[in-house]
């Protein structure tokens, strides 16, 4: 089991003890791809963990991109945690129902708004509800809390920095996809996309990051994982995935190795496979 620290990641049994804690704020920022054939709204509904707000990844975000989720302006992200009743003094821990999908994400986001106390459930709800531990399925009663954001430009990067990046090789640009679609192999999800990869990036799928039951492995099984797909952990690094969200395990998982040195491509494969001009490599 990993050490709880509420500024990456806490247990379930973290969890359950300081449930009642009025400074906590709890999300569900479960989220599925089309092909998992689930509704995240509807589960959440029906049971979630006592207390719990749901986040809704899609909706907070950048209306103006035609790109999936990218992150929200931080005036968007200030209304809609004002709303939640998520503040200034809150000790924020997100999980999602995938086990560790999503949540990272929302992680990330927290971060990127200069937010630093907020962690991820880890092995999220499945391990929770395996554990028997409580949960309802009544909406919270929210009341507005103050705010305060300053958004941390250096944790994200567009994809003009990417492609500044590949020429140059002086980070690590590492793809949280399978192996399949990083190769070229399997179709990308989402319709007329080009297949394979940001030249000179490394594959660590997020999967090889997590344990059978959906935590997240021992440092020493992440610093194996990283390795093996041939990470220097010494340089910077841009994560990336399809859409933003799985890249955000890779995120997570330097930060639990104590790299402060890494960076999230938001508009990811759902963006450099959709322009011409950017090379793909393959294999």
């Amino acid at each position: 089991m990993a050490e709880d620290d509420p500024k990456t990641l806490v247990s379930t049994d973290w969890l359950e003890r300081h449930l009642k804690d009025p400074d906590l704020r709890l999300l569900d920022a479960s989220l599925y791809l089309p092909d998992m054939g689930r509704d995240a709204r509807a589960e959440y509904d029906a049971a979630h963990i006592p207390g719990a707000r749901f986040f809704d990844i899609d909706e907070i975000s950048d209306a103006r991109s035609e790109l999936p989720h990218m992150a929200p302006p931080p005036e968007k992200f200030v209304s809609r945690m004002r709303a939640m009743g998520v503040g200034d003094g809150h000790q924020v821990v997100v999980y999602d129902g995938a086990g560790l999908f999503s949540a990272a994400r929302v992680w990330w986001l927290f971060r990127l708004m200069g937010k630093t106390d907020v962690a991820v459930l880890d092995g999220g709800f499945p391990k929770w509800q395996a554990e028997g531990r409580p949960v309802e399925d009544m909406a919270p009663i929210l009341r507005d809390r103050h705010i305060t954001v300053s958004r941390q430009a250096h944790l994200v990067r567009d994809v003009t920095q990417v492609a500044a990046a590949a020429k140059l090789g002086d980070h690590e640009i590492v793809d949280a996809r399978s192996p399949g679609r990083f190769a070229g192999t399997e179709p990308e999800p989402r319709p007329g996309l080009r297949s394979g990869h940001i030249p000179g990036s490394k594959n660590v799928h997020y999967r090889t990051l997590l344990n059978d039951d959906g935590t997240m492995k021992s440092p020493e099984g992440l610093t194996a994982a990283f390795t093996a797909a041939g990470v220097d952990l010494g340089k910077p690094a841009i994560t990336t995935c399809g859409s933003g969200v799985t890249a955000a395990v890779l995120s997570l998982a330097l930060e639990r190795l104590g790299r402060r040195d890494h960076s999230l491509y938001d508009g990811s494969w759902a963006e450099w496979g959709m322009y011409n001009d950017l090379k793909v490599a393959r294999g």
